[in-house]
């Protein structure tokens, strides 16, 4: 039964290979239709643009029209209820009970302009500082895609590689077997050879299971970026050959790091932010000024003395001087002024972090170029091997355990080789990204290495 899981496996495994493979730049465009985490940074940096609006806002006029309409009915009983008094035009009236019914309707239109408000003023360049910080974060997440969907799109390469140099020592190993046992059969080999060929041939199935799994699970985590199952991939040129960063020089590419990383850019924002807050907190202490006008009218109906329409226009200004506030705002000061402490050392952590990280990046790109020079001359030096054993075991002068270990170190020189490959180009975007200047269009040299 073994045998025919194992073929199930690996016709589940390589089905989506017969299609039409799609390229890296076919993936990305996928990423940043579907990504989840790009989407949300895309609504974080729309919500981010409407900051200086905001912002703005606390140094124009506000406007307000507010009204009442108010009914009141009364009843009132006079001191001479029930005597006929003198009216003025010399008739007589008989006073009864006395009573009202009012309506008062009120419309006031109010403007009021801020002349000095420190505190308006200062979240007014804070906003701006913001919305800033929104695009850098925005600039972060773009370059945070590219190279989750090139490292994800890499591993699923390396290990397809894997599950196929896999398949291909297992096919040795079986001729190997095969011929192990022909030999013991003749009586020209003992049957430690057979056990010895066995034992890789059960070894490299165990590896065949493990790289299936492997596959599927580096697909998995393709498939969460570009939010569906991925197709066949295209796979690098035989023999490609891979660029050395440009400058080749590591200085221009720590201060780049330092000081275009858009983390770095961010840090450096929000520290500006915290010293706008400082001002902000301490405007509690300031006055303001304010211009305010007014335009009301009030009308009143019904039976009563005030009935009639009376208008009012005013306009002047309006201050408020704080004397004392229980030291909150000496507080708040107190803890910005921390808190600006704290964003300088977080901006000089994020600055080294990055300058580190551009440091690595450079120093992968330039070893796993060396790497990849060795491995290629490793993989002819075992291939070389490899036949010298083979003959040898043919005629007599090595036996079987030699072959299976000159199969084994070559197939795993040639796995070897590939991941420097992958290791090599996913670094280099890695460097750039680090100094700040990874784009889209930074995909297509890597695309074309790609088999189309």
């Amino acid at each position: 039964m073994q045998k025919p899981l194992m073929a199930v496996l690996i016709a589940s495994a390589f089905f989506s290979l017969n299609a039409q493979a799609a390229d890296l730049i076919q993936v990305y465009q996928q990423a940043l239709a579907n990504d989840a985490a790009f989407a949300s940074a895309r609504a974080a940096l729309a919500a981010g643009m409407e900051r200086v609006p905001q912002g703005r806002s606390t140094l124009l006029p506000t406007v307000g029209l507010n009204g009442s309409i108010v009914k009141n009915d009364g009843e009132s009983t006079p001191w001479n209820i029930g005597q006929t008094v003198t009216r003025p035009d010399g008739g007589k009236t008989l006073v009864t009970t006395g009573g009202a019914n009012e309506r008062t309707t009120t419309h006031t239109l109010s403007l009021t302009q801020p002349l000095f408000r420190w505190a308006n003023w200062q979240t007014y360049q804070q906003s701006k500082l913001q919305q800033a910080q929104a695009e850098a974060q925005f600039a972060q997440a773009q370059q945070d895609l590219i190279t989750r969907v090139s490292q994800a799109y890499f591993d699923v390469l390396a290990a397809q590689d894997t599950l196929e140099l896999s398949r291909a020592q297992k096919t040795a190993t079986t001729e190997q077997l095969a011929s192990a046992k022909r030999n013991f059969e003749v009586g020209t080999q003992t049957i430690t050879d057979t056990h010895e060929a066995q034992a890789a041939y059960d070894l490299v199935v165990a590896q065949e299971f493990a790289a299936i799994n492997d596959l599927e699970n580096k697909r998995s985590a393709l498939q969460a970026i570009i939010g569906s199952a991925p197709t066949g991939l295209a796979t690098l040129k035989p023999g490609v050959l891979l660029a050395a960063p440009e400058p080749a020089v590591i200085d221009p590419w720590v201060a780049s790091a330092e000081t275009q990383n858009y983390g770095v850019v961010g840090a450096q924002l929000g520290y500006e932010l915290s010293k706008r807050e400082i001002e902000r907190t301490r405007a509690g202490h300031y006055p303001t000024l304010d211009l305010t006008a007014n335009i009301s009218r009030q009308n009143v109906t019904g039976q009563t003395q005030q009935s009639g329409r009376s208008d009012n226009k005013g306009i002047g200004i309006a201050y408020n001087v704080p004397i004392f506030n229980g030291f909150a705002v000496t507080s708040r000061v107190r803890e910005t002024i921390a808190l600006e402490d704290k964003a300088r050392n977080d901006l000089e952590a994020t600055r080294r972090n990055a300058a580190n990280v551009a440091r690595q990046a450079f120093l992968g790109v330039n070893s796993g170029l060396a790497q990849v020079r060795a491995l290629q001359a490793a993989e002819v030096s075992g291939n070389s091997a490899l036949e010298s054993n083979k003959l040898g075991y043919q005629v007599g002068v090595r036996i079987n355990i030699d072959v299976l270990n000159a199969q084994r170190q070559l197939y795993s020189t040639r796995r070897d080789l590939s991941r420097a490959r992958y290791d090599t180009i996913l670094n280099g975007l890695r460097l750039k990204s680090a100094a700040g200047s990874l784009r889209e269009a930074d995909l297509v040299p890597v695309n074309d290495l790609l088999v189309k």
